[in-house]
């Protein structure tokens, strides 16, 4: 795992890996959700509605998700000064920030027929905007620190103590009174029919692996700027000294 810290290493294995990632997880998409959208019967009680589902719950779960390898890489970049490990942080930030918003745009969409309102300020749906909130925290601190030179650890610092949210996130509609539902799927089973699951996994996975290829994808963009950077500052300096 050390090894691939290494960013001639990395590149070398994310150069295919990417488009792997992106196409694979496209077709899976795109499968679970013409499935989901158009095959599913409709649901005996939500109706035609159930179908967010497909496109709510995995991008809760990215949301959340996302979070959480930026308080990994995070956790690595102070620990053992990986030096991939901010750059993950940072490639993992806008598209985590992107589901949480599409999550949360679409539970609105689907909250509005199922409890009357567009936005209620229950437990679930407020630590979701608070992690929507932190990422949009999270970009505009990295952005400042790469822009103007200060210490990589202070977006690294918060990324951790963001994580707090992530249970609470996860438990919320267990410790609080809430108008969302309970966990659905739990460890070793599902409150959620065979043929509306099935789907839902393959959404979910393929989400994921969108996930996976995007964040490739920025990491290689920010280690092409850093690297592009690094030699112009590298030629005015040779230009200076002549």
């Amino acid at each position: 795992m050390h090894g691939f810290a290494n960013p001639r290493r990395f590149l070398s294995l994310a150069a295919w890996l990417t488009p792997a990632l992106l196409v694979s997880g496209l077709l899976l998409t795109a499968g679970a959700l013409a499935w989901g959208l158009l095959a599913v019967p409709p649901d005996r009680l939500m109706g035609e509605t159930v179908r967010i589902l497909f496109i709510h719950v995995p991008s809760a779960w990215l949301g959340m998700g996302g979070w959480t390898a930026i308080a990994l890489s995070s956790m690595a970049f102070l620990v053992w000064k990986h030096p991939l490990a901010a750059i993950a942080a940072r490639a993992a930030a806008v598209p985590g920030m992107a589901f949480t918003a599409i999550c949360l745009a679409s539970g609105s969409i689907w909250g509005r027929p199922a409890w009357g309102a567009w936005w209620v300020w229950d437990g679930r749906l407020t630590s979701m905007l608070v992690l929507l909130f932190l990422y949009a925290g999270y970009v505009a601190l990295a952005q400042a620190v790469e822009r103007d030179g200060g210490s990589p650890r202070i977006p690294a610092i918060f990324g951790l103590v963001g994580a707090v949210n992530i249970p609470i996130i996860n438990r919320s509609v267990v410790w609080w009174n809430s108008l969302h539902q309970p966990p659905s799927i739990t460890m070793g089973k599902s409150a959620i029919d065979a043929e509306f699951l099935v789907p839902l996994l393959l959404a979910v996975l393929g989400f994921s692996l969108l996930f996976g290829g995007i964040m490739l994808a920025r990491m290689r963009a920010l280690i092409a700027e850093m690297q592009h950077e690094s030699r112009l500052r590298r030629k005015a300096q040779e230009a200076g000294d002549a």
